[in-house]
């Protein structure tokens, strides 16, 4: 891992900046919790999944310590940090960002045939993405593909190349994860999938009708979000049905039309869609 050269000044230089700094000692991890704070004394924000950051001064806290006040950054408790410090991390929530971390070339290649093109930062074995916008953070999102944005922190490599895209709901779709089989439903539902007729082959037709009338019940009642509303339906019947070559054209515009007169677009129904099927693999 590279140091970097001045972990202070690139600190105060992003907070000026309107991103949240924090140091990083050596192994990339954040600082361990001071006394007053150990085995979640002061309430743990981080340790319990709670957005903010703790009352105490000193960066122990992980992304939850990350600031953009520079009389924060430079004040006593911190001090000792800086002196150990290998490297600078940044919240990417906390600016209004999301990073997919990309670990490999499989995972560039992937994001170069399905991502928007948006500001890149070189890394160690592969590439940062920066998106404008926040979303939820999600560790293996795919093959070496991790999502930092909320409740998250990743290292600061440099400003990177290229203009900052808005954050595509490809992205968002990849911190969605895929409801478990019905009971009883096949574990495996091999082959690809087909848009054809026949039968489902692990639930009986009354079992897909009642799935579809329930999934447009649910977009047709949302009263908020129906952005996400209508993309985890999507998701949730394509789980069930997707591979098995059951869902018809009919179901599909069954579905389709509860979310237009939701007030989606064609083009959007027809990116959740895709969407959908690229989380699950199809």
């Amino acid at each position: 891992m590279n140091a970097t050269p001045n972990p202070l000044h690139t600190a105060l230089s992003l907070a000026a900046s309107g991103v949240p700094a924090l140091p990083l000692r050596r192994g990339k991890v954040p600082f361990g919790n001071c006394t007053g704070c150990a085995d979640n004394a002061c309430g743990g924000r981080p340790n319990m999944k709670v957005p903010g950051p703790c009352r105490c001064p000193a960066p122990c806290h992980g992304w939850a310590a990350a600031t953009t006040d520079p009389a924060v950054i430079v004040s006593p408790p911190w001090a000792a940090a800086w002196r150990q410090a290998v490297c600078v991390a940044y919240h990417p929530g906390g600016a209004r960002l999301t990073v997919v971390d990309l670990d490999d070339a499989d995972a560039i290649a992937w994001a170069r045939g399905t991502l928007p093109a948006t500001r890149t930062v070189p890394t160690t074995r592969g590439e940062h993405w920066i998106y404008r916008g926040a979303m939820t953070s999600r560790n293996a999102a795919r093959p070496g593909i991790d999502i930092k944005s909320t409740m998250a922190y990743t290292r600061w490599l440099g400003p990177g190349t290229g203009a900052l895209a808005a954050l595509p709901d490809a992205v968002r779709a990849l911190a969605v994860k895929a409801p478990p089989p019905a009971p009883g439903a096949s574990q495996t539902l091999p082959g690809p999938v087909r848009d054809g007729q026949g039968r489902c082959p692990h639930r009986t037709p009354a079992f897909l009708e009642r799935g579809i009338a329930m999934a447009v019940q649910r977009i047709t009642e949302a009263s908020s979000a129906v952005h996400a509303t209508v993309y985890r339906t999507f998701l949730a019947v394509l789980s069930r049905h997707g591979r098995c070559g059951c869902l018809t054209d009919t179901h599909v515009a069954r579905l389709f039309t509860a979310a237009q007169a939701k007030g989606e677009t064609p083009r959007h129904c027809t990116d959740a869609w895709t969407n959908a099927r690229t989380a699950l693999g199809m």
